[in-house]
């Protein structure tokens, strides 16, 4: 997913473990200074993406471990360090990371 992203524009915060601190603004993630920049492709070896050389606001969470099944998914929020963010569940096609920006930079209309 990080590797698919990277390739369509985003910048790599970190591959493996990412820093998360709460501030008035957000929560606010960046790299620790101990990790390698480096981003594992599997099969392939350990690449050197963009990185973010600032910490970057949290806009949306994304949970690789459950699989969404609903053409159009209810609205899902996670209550994380005091802030409420916007919780995506994994899709398996291969428009998902394409589907992620899009998010992003033009959000999604809810009928309700």
């Amino acid at each position: 997913m990080a590797l698919e992203l990277v390739l369509r524009g985003a910048t790599l915060i970190a591959d493996d473990k990412t820093r998360l601190s709460a501030s008035a603004s957000g929560i606010w993630l960046d790299r620790p200074k101990t990790l390698p920049p480096w981003l594992e492709a599997r099969g392939v070896g350990l690449l050197k993406p963009p990185l973010s050389p600032e910490p970057v606001l949290a806009a949306l969470v994304i949970d690789l471990d459950k699989e969404e099944t609903a053409r159009l998914p209810p609205r899902r929020t996670l209550d994380l360090l005091g802030y409420t963010l916007p919780l995506l569940h994994k899709v398996s096609g291969p428009y998902f990371p394409s589907s992620v920006l899009a998010y992003l930079f033009y959000g999604t209309a809810h009928p309700d």
